[in-house]
């Protein structure tokens, strides 16, 4: 190398790898396009991030459960909803009768809205006293026919999730809503075909304790005449097809399960409307509503 003159350039060529074919390659391009990968995938998630937080601000939502609030507003729909609505003037029953038949319920009575005193048989009382009683109210209907009358109930407890769940427990363990020493008593009012429809008349009945509410849904059926049952039987097996009693031949499990499980949906969906607490009950503390 002469004096002055510059010293050499040498130039390093990019480290090379290999491919799946064991082929030379260039390592420099393999990590340019990972890191520009990497940096994509950082930019979208921060924005699907950024994305999620400001759908949070906008909506107000800030991920609590909203199963409390439903809850507790369930509690006051005993004086906020008309009873028109809890207890609809006719109620159809599409697929509710025996076979699958239709079935079509009037109301014909309903009970001005009470505590629980002398509303229950004493050991049903006992069983109930847990969750305590906040209201009661309650509406007695008859088929199309006239045959037959069925009481449904609503009672709105005290407790809270806990309780009503404990309570719901006890019932499916013990097989609570199968004995008939738990029938719930049925509303007989007078001037009505349920007039003479009483203890010694109760024929099939049903009762669900609901957990996301504090709400006891029961309804006990009967034959419209007075006639006295020696046998009563439980509405889920009174609907077992080759019932052999009279309340499974007559259908009434399935007056007493179907007009109940309508009432249920229908009050599940009040308390799932928006204007559910803002509505005037329709249900007197002094006086009964009758129809003829």
């Amino acid at each position: 190398m002469n004096p002055g003159e510059g010293r050499p350039v040498v130039s390093f060529g990019e480290p090379e790898g290999y491919d799946e074919r064991v082929r030379a390659r260039p390592l420099g391009a393999r990590i340019r396009s990972r890191t520009a990968a990497v940096g994509v995938c950082v930019v979208l998630g921060l924005g699907l991030i950024g994305g999620a937080v400001t759908g949070s601000w906008l909506t107000g939502d800030d991920g609590v459960d909203s199963g409390a609030t439903s809850f507790a507003a369930a509690g006051q729909l005993w004086h906020s909803v008309p009873v028109d609505q809890l207890f609809p003037p006719t109620v159809a029953g599409q697929g509710a009768g025996p076979g699958g038949a239709d079935r079509t319920w009037t109301r014909i009575a309903v009970a001005p809205d009470t505590g629980c005193a002398n509303a229950f048989d004493p050991l049903l009382r006992d069983v109930l006293a847990p969750v305590g009683c906040q209201r009661l109210l309650r509406a007695t209907y008859t088929d199309a026919t006239q045959s037959y009358v069925t009481t449904v109930g609503i009672l709105f407890t005290k407790a809270d999730l806990t309780a009503m769940t404990a309570l719901s427990t006890r019932f499916k363990k013990e097989n609570l809503g199968n004995r008939a020493d738990l029938m719930p008593r049925p509303y007989a009012a007078k001037g009505t075909l349920a007039a003479a429809f009483g203890d010694k008349q109760r024929a099939s009945w049903t009762v669900s304790v609901l957990t996301d509410a504090p709400v006891v849904v029961y309804a006990v059926s009967g034959w419209a005449d007075g006639r006295t049952v020696d046998a009563p039987e439980p509405a889920d097996e009174a609907v077992t097809s080759g019932g052999t009693e009279a309340p499974a031949q007559a259908g009434l499990g399935n007056e007493a399960q179907g007009l109940a499980d309508r009432v249920e949906r229908s009050l599940r969906k009040t308390v799932d409307s928006p204007s559910a607490t803002s509505k005037t009950s329709g249900v007197s503390e002094s006086s009964e509503k009758k129809t003829s």
